[in-house]
């Protein structure tokens, strides 16, 4: 899709890129409309501020350019101007450029001084907004700023002042007008803000909020009179990013307060699956209220994408064992050890023109699966396995398969694993025990990832002791994490692990190791749900 977005670039008038102004919202990824993720997905370079939560750089493609401005109060990795320079210049070059704000980008983003040196040079831009800490955060506090009986609108401030100024807010009107008072960027100046409401008329004892880190799992708040709030926010040391509400609907909050009821807030919890498989899990996690960051440490890729040689090797190795499967009168079986291998195998099957009739043309074929996820993945194409270990291990597995071996079930027949290139011998080594023929056939291959853009995020994540729980779902996740951030202390990490072979892999790093019950996305929900 990128790349035929560029072709039409190339071929068409300008040669010209684009630049698009794109609001991030307060934190909470879920909050990303579908327009921005569509365009980030698509970006060549992208300039983000310091207040992007790691839950959304973790979406950012890697093949991106991606830079950091740091932009947050009273600290610029890049100052405004030279920000709005490099927009032009990445645009200038044909790139298709993201602006990543937090917020939205016209609320007091100024995305307005961006878009005026893009107008000068003649740039094409869009903007796409985004929703503004103003509304969600108060939100995700339980505070609506409007309701019927207690207001009838709501006005959005800047508390920020110049360096050397004061504040420039009209308080006169700002009381007169008797609406919900939203001010943001204001917790350095949060004792003005509330002497100026005060000497202009304000009751003393207005209900007031300071909402710390909002929509995220480190959410705070503090509620309090308008003439107590300065001192309350001291006492609990509310920090920025942090918003303040002034009105009497903050009063609600206690009532209406939803989020911090979620089983789960709280918590911010690393997904390790590969980006193909982590959404399911990630997306549970997120309803139960926690963060979730994913960070896929492996990726498969099918054998068929080998270099020329090995692919047509590999090809023809699963081409000769289905052909052996169709051909066969034995009670022949076929083990795959996760989804990923049930995906690949019918990738490879479509590619070498071959279908379901080619292995049922066995009569005696049975299937064996390792953990109820892939037994869901193989009962998508209508094949519900017979054999599946209560424990998640390829040991177990193959007890299984042996022990029905031994019923005289399988006969002299052979028994099909196909897997990863790099999966466990420890199936292999109970088959050559029972000496039970088998054919060890991998359909993909396991590949490390390192997330080079996000990697010191992750660390000072973790050296501040902000993760929760670190999910494995197998002995390849653990190996790809360690792998991606080396200079971790592990022995600080809560594993929670699928089954004993992933926390055999934990176990060598010193991690803090649970098991779930059962090899599924829910049992190890249940590990977090439970502590």
């Amino acid at each position: 899709m990128k790349s035929c977005q560029k072709g039409v670039k190339s071929a068409g008038m300008s040669n010209k890129g684009k630049v698009w102004l794109v609001g991030a919202g307060p934190g909470d990824r879920e909050l990303l409309t579908r327009k921005a993720i569509d365009v980030i997905n698509l970006a060549d370079v992208i300039i983000y501020d310091a207040l992007i939560s790691m839950e959304i750089l973790c979406l950012l493609p890697q093949e991106a350019e991606l830079i950091n401005a740091g932009k947050r109060s009273s600290h610029h990795l890049m100052k405004q101007e030279d920000i709005n320079k490099l927009l032009v210049e990445k645009a200038l070059q044909g790139k298709h450029v993201v602006r990543l704000k937090g917020g939205d980008p016209f609320v007091f983003g100024r995305g307005g001084e961006e878009l005026e040196l893009l107008a000068k040079n003649d740039i094409p831009y869009e903007v796409i907004p985004g929703i503004t800490s103003s509304i969600a955060v108060a939100t995700y506090n339980g505070i609506p700023v409007t309701h019927r009986d207690y207001t009838s609108s709501f006005h959005v401030i800047t508390g920020h002042k110049r360096q050397g100024q004061e504040l420039n807010i009209d308080f006169n009107s700002l009381v007169d007008i008797n609406g919900t008072l939203v001010f943001l960027m204001g917790v350095a100046s949060l004792e003005a803000i509330c002497t100026g409401l005060i000497n202009a008329g304000m009751n003393p004892d207005m209900p007031a909020a300071v909402l710390e880190k909002g929509t995220t799992c480190r959410q705070r708040k503090v509620l309090a009179s308008i003439s107590k709030l300065k001192e309350t926010a001291d006492k609990n040391n509310i920090q920025s990013p942090a918003i303040i509400i002034v009105g009497k609907v903050c009063a609600l909050s206690d009532e209406f307060t939803w989020f911090e009821k979620l089983p789960l807030f709280g918590k911010q919890i690393v997904v390790t699956r590969p980006e193909n498989s982590a959404s399911k899990l990630a997306m549970r996690l997120k309803k139960l209220g926690a963060q979730v960051i994913e960070f896929p440490t492996i990726k498969t890729v099918g054998i068929e994408n080998n270099s020329e040689s090995n692919r047509a090797h590999n090809l023809a190795v699963v081409s000769e064992a289905i052909d052996d499967i169709q051909a066969s009168n034995k009670q022949d079986c076929i083990s795959f050890t996760s989804p990923r291998g049930v995906e690949h195998f019918f990738d490879i099957l479509r590619l070498l023109k071959k279908d379901i009739r080619h292995l049922l043309a066995n009569k005696n074929l049975t299937f064996a699966v390792l953990g109820s996820g892939t037994y869901n993945a193989l009962a998508k194409y209508g094949i519900y396995a017979e054999y599946m270990p209560n424990v998640y291990s390829a040991y177990d597995l193959g007890n299984v398969i042996a022990k029905n071996w031994k019923n005289g079930q399988g006969k002299d027949g052979t028994v099909y694993i196909f897997r990863a290139m790099e999966g466990s011998v420890d199936i292999n080594k109970v088959f050559d025990k029972e000496n039970i023929t088998y054919k060890d056939i991998a359909v993909y291959r396991t590949i490390y990832e390192k997330n080079s853009h996000i990697t010191d995020k992750m660390y000072e994540t973790f050296q501040n002791n902000e993760i929760d729980y670190v999910m494995f779902t197998s002995g390849s996740t653990v190996k790809g994490f360690v792998n991606a951030l080396p200079k971790v202390d592990f022995t600080r990490i809560n594993a929670v692990c699928i089954g004993a072979q992933t926390a055999k892999e934990a176990s060598k790093y010193g991690m803090n190791i649970t098991i779930s019950d059962k090899a599924e996305i829910d049992s190890m929900i249940d590990v977090v749900l439970k502590q």
